[in-house]
């Protein structure tokens, strides 16, 4: 369940600022085409055939989405459970030492302005809840919601589409029987386009900044495993 800053105790300010799940997405499907882009450039570059390519192109998405998923899901399980262990640790001080917790909490809202005597009286209310004092407390201490951790499952998945969806891009013009690297190279130019625009946007920058950084680093990648692809091929015919 998503929060606004009245659901946070204390009004804890509570903005979005990385894009929700546009951000992450975006940025997944521009590593999935730079990756997949430059792996066809290399083969093609090569002399690869379209099997070659094909085969290639299908294996760097399924490496490149499943290794993207694995790492993002040992990462966000590993975030939790450090917060988690954090949390409990609060929790045994709520247990064992509410006394000074509460002053503590009296403490936090002495400096959020409260007068001396309110500050006691809301502290006292709020630590008669332990569940509630605990999510004031991770809040103010850790910055962390405890009920709004990030599932490491749909972190996986969403990674795993996000690669998936910019890997593919490259690949379309080879499955759909048109043998041309060239063909390849400009459909991921124009993806790279918009989503370098895309994230630009999110940033508040302008489009033709961002399209034009994510074409020029798309197509430097491409262009240096075209010439390792162009070199090797080279040297196998003689």
């Amino acid at each position: 369940m998503t929060t606004t800053d009245h659901d946070h105790p204390l009004g804890h300010e509570h903005r979005d600022v990385s894009g929700g799940w546009l951000r992450p997405a975006v940025f997944g499907a521009m590593d999935g085409l730079v990756t997949n882009v430059s792996l066809i450039s290399g083969v093609g570059g090569g002399g690869g055939s379209r099997h070659a390519i094909i085969l290639t192109g299908l294996a760097g998405l399924a490496a490149g989405a499943f290794s993207m998923a694995a790492g993002e899901y040992v990462s966000v399980s590993s975030q939790n459970e450090l917060v988690q262990s954090e949390v409990d640790k609060e929790r045994h001080e709520l247990a064992h030492n509410a006394v000074a917790e509460q002053a503590e909490l009296a403490g936090m809202l002495r400096r959020r302005g409260v007068s001396a005597a309110t500050a006691r009286l809301a502290a006292a209310e709020i630590s008669a809840q332990p569940e509630k004092a605990l999510a004031v407390h991770a809040l103010e201490e850790l910055g962390i919601d405890p009920a709004e951790l990030p599932s490491p499952v749909v972190a996986a998945g969403a990674s795993l589409s996000a690669f998936a969806a910019g890997a593919v891009i490259p690949l379309l013009p080879y499955l759909s029987g048109f043998d041309a690297l060239w063909a390849a190279l400009v459909l991921s130019a124009l993806a790279a386009i918009a989503g370098g625009g895309m994230v630009a946007r999110l940033t508040s920058r302008p489009f033709w900044r961002g399209a034009v950084r994510q074409l020029i680093l798309g197509t430097f990648a491409a262009g240096i495993t075209y010439l390792i692809g162009l070199a090797v091929g080279g040297l196998a015919t003689h």
